[in-house]
């Protein structure tokens, strides 16, 4: 192994090295197959070597969970302990809940939603005002970060979640603090096409290095599509302190980070979609892959699988090994396993001869790109199928192909990628849902993916998993729930109906919905634009946290109150205890009343303080506007900053395209 493997952070340890890649490169490798393959309980009708049926959560799962639950009760009780509960002894409710055989402590997940970098710079704020490493989060955040049990992400919220992730579970806070230094994370002032700026033979060297990955790949045996380069390239944004920017840093490779082991962190899903080439994605005939740091698979009847992370790329037949003895790691790269979650961005590889850049570098991406399959450009081919001829499956052509075809977890149209949280064998009691879609024409989110979500469970590939009431996109809009915090299924007792009819006696987690609106910055840029300069970065970033927190929790003294009355609603209604007045106000405040207001005209555009209107926009004070007609609002500076990081770098927009054309 070289040097690079224990870089990172410098907190890896020897056995952390061992599980990248065999191969030290991007090349997958030949390993010696796990000893569980021997044991007779992995070879039965759940169990087929490397292989299950989807039928509960893997006990690798089930320990690291119980395990994190240990933390998170502490954390959770300080969080409730600062929300001032008034009318509420939280501690004694959390000992009578651990005394309590028959229940258990809330379990709170947290998801955020797709829509390439300005998903990716939002949640960055978003998950800020939720973690008490962030500078004024515990004056002006909501804390919950450290008592949160799950987080999921896909597409640009993958790419957020992995950097903190596999950065060894840094903080934004971390992240901005480096902001201009060399190697810094998240340096975007380029495109990554074209990431040397000026200096021309810095981006022929970048190129060159992934082409190589590329060879390295294909010369061990393995199909390259467009999600190579894609993965590769975000790889060198994400992971700038790794010599080889992640090449041999593997998905699996999270067991055996510290943070992780020490269970620092919530447990990780990254989702995306099944799709096979020439068909077309709809919310109800999508399969829903998701993956951890165990496994990769489907809860959905598609499929109903799940398959050992690690040991992706191992030829297989039912989940045994077609050669004894010889298995294959190093195929789930960590930047493939996002790449793959966001694969809707592969078409701009293919017009790298449009973009403008010095003859020497496009010649260098045209014979780079001729060895890459362009066909179905928006699909990760996972060759060979992990799940060939499994039988558990109820779509034939998904284990009959020897390979599995993978694409964007958000072309079902469900951008936030609840289904995973959804499951009622991971028991979770509120899901912080965080919107930063690109829906409305005026490119805020509307609900939409709400909405799908919602759709989905009452066809076959809903399973019997519920999820609650949500209204049409139009009254999302009329009724303002995309310009404050919503919960939906306040009340489980109102829910009853609906879990008949999809067939399940679970109760689905209460929804804490947040979606993007502006307060400090008009964060609502293109799901494509592909570079930011420092000071727009920050700026996004600045106003994420100030949406989660209700504008630095000015608008509603009580917000810490209420986000508790909704992590310990689900657990007081199986202890068959009141709501409480304070929780009441809060839930008549926050909590959808089943309204509609579904008409499409006069639908609001702008945002007020507290809501939207169809009249003039008015978030902090007036607004000022920058070369694209959007920008800061003037009067909301977050005190997540202080103007702390106000002077960074401006770059001239249109520069560096006007040198390059001249060069």
């Amino acid at each position: 192994m070289q040097l690079h493997t224990f870089t990172i952070l410098g907190l890896l340890t020897a056995s952390h090295v061992l599980a990248w890649s065999p191969t030290d490169s991007y090349a997958p490798g030949d390993v010696d197959c796990p000893s569980y393959l021997d044991d007779k309980q992995y070879d039965t009708d759940e169990y087929k070597g490397l292989v299950r049926a989807a039928n509960g959560i893997s006990d690798a799962e089930k320990s690291w969970i119980a395990s994190r639950d240990n933390v998170t009760y502490d954390n959770l009780k300080w969080f409730l302990n600062l929300s001032n509960m008034t009318d509420f002894d939280t501690d004694k409710y959390l000992s009578n809940i651990t005394e309590n055989n028959a229940t258990r402590a809330p379990r709170i997940g947290i998801s955020f939603s797709g829509g390439g970098y300005r998903a990716m710079l939002t949640a960055a704020g978003e998950i800020s005002g939720l973690d008490n490493r962030t500078e004024g989060c515990m004056d002006h955040g909501l804390p919950i970060l450290q008592a949160a049990s799950y987080i999921s992400g896909l597409s640009g919220g993958s790419w957020f979640l992995s950097t903190l992730v596999f950065n060894n579970w840094t903080s934004v806070q971390d992240i901005i603090n480096q902001n201009g230094q060399d190697d810094a994370i998240w340096d975007l002032e380029h495109s990554m096409f074209n990431p040397g700026g000026f200096n021309v033979f810095s981006t022929a060297d970048y190129w060159k290095d992934i082409s190589n990955d590329l060879d390295a790949k294909k010369d061990a045996g393995y199909k390259i599509s467009l999600t190579d380069p894609w993965g590769r390239a975000l790889s060198h944004q994400f992971f700038p302190k790794l010599s080889d920017y992640g090449a041999s840093m593997t998905f699996s490779s999270l067991r055996d980070f510290p943070t992780f082991k020490n269970h620092e962190m919530p447990f990780p899903i990254v989702v995306a979609d099944g799709r096979a080439p020439g068909t077309l994605i709809i919310s109800s005939n999508s399969t829903i892959f998701e993956f951890n740091a165990y496994e990769m698979g489907s809860w959905d009847p598609s499929l109903y699988s799940f398959a050992d992370l690690k040991y992706l790329g191992t030829n297989v037949t039912n989940g045994y090994p077609n050669e004894d003895g010889k298995c294959v790691a190093g195929f789930d790269n960590t930047g493939y396993v996002f790449g793959t979650s966001s694969t809707l961005f592969n078409q701009f590889l293919l017009q790298l001869n449009t973009t403008g850049l010095p003859s020497v570098i496009e010649d260098l991406l045209q014979h780079f790109l001729e060895g890459v399959d362009k066909d179905d450009n928006d699909i990760a081919e996972y060759y060979p199928n992990p799940f060939y001829k499994t039988e558990w499956a109820n779509t034939e052509s998904i284990v009959e192909d020897t390979s599995l075809y993978l694409c964007d977890g958000g072309e079902d149209n469900q951008n936030i990628p609840l289904a995973p949280m959804l499951r009622a064998e991971r028991e979770l009691d509120v899901v912080f849902a965080y919107d930063n879609s690109y829906d409305s024409n005026e490119t805020w989110p509307n609900g939409a993916s709400l909405v799908n979500t919602y759709e989905r469970q009452f066809t076959d590939q809903g399973n019997g998993t519920a999820f609650p009431y949500v209204p049409d996109q139009n009254t999302f809009l009329h009724l303002n729930l995309t310009a404050k915090p919503t919960f939906f299924g306040c009340y489980g007792s109102n829910l009853t109906d609906l879990m008949d009819k999809v067939g399940t006696d679970y109760i689905p987690p209460l929804i804490v919905y947040t979606a993007n609106r502006p307060f400090t910055y008009y964060s609502n840029t293109s799901t494509y634009k592909m570079k930011y300069d420092d000071e727009e970065k920050l700026d996004i970033i600045q106003n994420g946290f100030a949406v989660t927190t209700r504008n630095n929790l000015t608008l509603d003294d009580e917000f810490r109150a209420c986000i508790g009355c909704a992590i310990l609603q689900r657990s007081r209604e199986r202890l068959g205890m009141p709501l409480g007045a304070q929780c009441q106000k809060c839930f008549d405040e926050y909590c959808w009343d089943g309204s509609l207001d579904s008409d499409s005209s006069d639908l609001p555009v702008n945002y007020t303080l507290d809501g939207m209107t169809d009249g003039a926009e008015h978030t902090t004070n007036s607004s000022t506007e920058n070369g694209n007609g959007k920008g800061k609002t003037s009067g909301g500076l977050s005190l997540f900053y202080g103007g702390k990081h106000t002077s960074v770098l401006s770059v001239v927009v249109g520069l560096l395209a006007v040198c390059l054309v001249g060069f």
